[in-house]
């Protein structure tokens, strides 16, 4: 596909890039409106089920159809997925209950898994190693473009509209993309037909969908060291070993284990799954700050968010065509994770006197930094393996993205809750709280009431008389004990940025290649056959001797 006419592959990628930002979109905008879905359908008990159950099904299929992409084609993936997802979109927005609405996420997140798959995967069919780094870079400004519009388009249709229409609206935006696909996507297999690797495949999702669920419910739904969570836990470890040993006899594995021979290939995995820890963490847990320790409204948090954002955006873009251009990425790499560990680093010194506008400029710091190592990441796993891997290779990137970010928001929304128990308990109570039975309901309050107004505009109103001042204090040391909480995420945040940056420091740069028919210099390969480093050092020998 790297042959075709310019146009057509600029004509093609704004058709991918399309499907792209109809799933990207589909997934930002559903958070602003579940607190309006949970108060016309119920089933608040359920309400996590909505993010689980998409979440599960995406990352299965995203890595299954990586493998079965470089076999078949991307075409009937992406169009597939596309349709899957249109289809789950539609159903999602005639839902009458929570368990149906969870029922059709699924269904979309089975759609979004092959999109998101297929999507980058294609940058590497059309573009060589040199040329994809301007495309890699518009793909994750896509994301962040979702990122900015879809809670504000959200926030808008609940506010004037029927919730229902978040899921219709982008409805238009997929057809299109199915129809410019269908047209303009040649349909070109890319590896021979084998047997497909069934057993492979059960457990290597028996791996996966017990240990996410495991970070999605440990600390929240059940305690760490609970039956739950050590069950799956266990489940997890065990088809993992299982999943190994069959890969290590399968005739056509679903995850080809030679591919962690390559270093570049592994270490870059292990950077993205750190970049994921962090990314989330920044994503999920400065709203907390910003609503919870400044009092911020929902709605102006999405706004300063919309900062970070609009940093990863521009940063995206320009990284991208410096990297075309110069066919470096080491030091851009480099350059990026000291930006953002260095950001995340600020926002661990927040207080609550802290400014908004300095809040922001540190969201910025964040977000140009992300920027700027996100897409870089992709392009060095697809440079280092052979063209036959570049599905299943860049799945694995979005898994263990993923990974990271599940995790790492578990165990970064531990810390926080522990760190915020730990400052109250260390924290000496107003003294007019003592022996006071009317001022039991502030003694015993939750943090969390902090993110919402309205408890705390009801708690204020049922006070009695000449407690608003000690009310006051007890909410001072809510957002005292907050602020610790989340300036230990964001210490934890920096950390792993730096481990990040520690290893890419041992990643080797290799020259990006100009053509997807010339073999990378470090890949290992099938085992079972000759490497292609193997056949290029003989291709020398074979052109002497045709001259001769």
């Amino acid at each position: 596909m790297e042959h075709l006419e310019t146009r057509q592959k600029i004509t093609i990628m704004i058709a991918v890039m399309a499907s792209l930002l109809f799933a990207a979109l589909n997934q930002t905008i559903v958070g602003t409106v579940m607190p309006r879905i949970v108060s016309d359908l119920g089933g608040i008990q359920y309400f996590n089920w909505v993010f689980t159950i998409f979440m599960l099904t995406a990352s299965v299929t995203t890595v299954l159809v990586g493998k079965l992409s470089d076999i078949y084609g991307r075409k009937i993936f992406i169009l597939t997925g596309l349709a899957l997802f249109m289809i789950g979109s539609f159903l999602c927005g005639t839902a009458q209950t929570m368990i149906q609405l969870i029922i059709w996420r699924g269904l979309q997140g089975f759609g979004g898994g092959m999109v998101m798959a297929t999507a980058f995967t294609a940058v590497g069919d059309l573009f060589s190693p040199r040329e994809r780094g301007r495309w890699q870079g518009l793909m994750g400004a896509v994301f962040g473009l979702a990122s900015v519009l879809g809670p504000t388009l959200g926030g808008y249709i609940v506010d004037h509209f029927d919730w229902h229409w978040v899921f219709w609206i982008f409805l238009p935006v997929g057809l299109i993309a199915f129809y410019l696909i269908l047209r303009l996507f040649p349909q070109t297999p890319r590896g021979e037909k084998n047997r497909i690797d069934y057993t492979g495949s059960i457990f290597l999702v028996l791996t996966i969908v017990p240990l996410l669920l495991a970070f999605t419910w440990a600390g929240d739904r059940y305690t760490w060291t609970s039956w739950q969570i050590l069950s799956m836990i266990a489940v997890s470890a065990f088809s993992l070993a299982a999943f190994i040993w069959v890969e290590k006899h399968a005739e056509n594995p679903v995850m080809p284990l030679h591919l962690f021979k390559n270093s570049i290939f592994t270490l870059s995995n292990v950077i993205n799954f750190l970049i994921g820890v962090a990314m989330f963490g920044a994503t999920m847990y400065a709203p907390f700050y910003i609503q919870g320790v400044k009092g911020i409204s929902a709605a102006e948090s999405g706004v300063i968010m919309m900062a970070m954002t609009l940093g990863m955006v521009l940063a995206s873009s320009i990284v991208g065509s410096l990297v075309t251009k110069t066919g470096k990425y080491k030091k851009l790499a480099l350059g990026g994770l000291l930006v953002m560990g260095a950001g995340m680093v600020l926002l661990s010194m927040l207080t609550i006197e802290t400014s908004i506008l300095l809040t922001t400029i540190y969201l910025i710091i964040v977000g140009l930094g992300l920027g700027t190592a996100f897409p870089i990441f992709n392009l060095t796993v697809q440079n280092a393996v052979s063209h036959r891997y570049l599905g299943v290779s860049t799945s694995a990137i979005q898994l263990f993205r993923q990974m990271g970010g599940t995790i790492g928001v578990s165990i970064m929304g531990t810390i926080m809750i522990s760190r915020m128990d730990a400052k109250i308990a260390a924290t000496p109570a107003p003294p007019e709280l003592a022996n006071n039975p009317a001022a039991q309901t502030l003694a015993n309050i939750n943090p969390q009431v902090l993110l919402s107004p309205d408890q705390l505009a009801a708690i204020r109103s049922q006070l009695p008389a000449g407690m608003e001042a000690v009310f006051d204090q007890v909410l001072l040391m809510l957002r005292e004990a907050m602020n610790a909480g989340i300036s230990s995420v964001f210490i934890v945040g920096g950390a792993v940025i730096t481990l990040a940056f520690l290893c890419t420091f041992f990643l080797r740069e290799i020259p990006l290649r100009t053509s997807n028919e010339e073999p990378p210099q470090e890949d290992t390969g099938n085992e079972n056959q000759t490497s292609d480093d193997e056949q290029a050092s003989h291709r020398p020998t074979e052109k002497a001797g045709a001259h001769h």
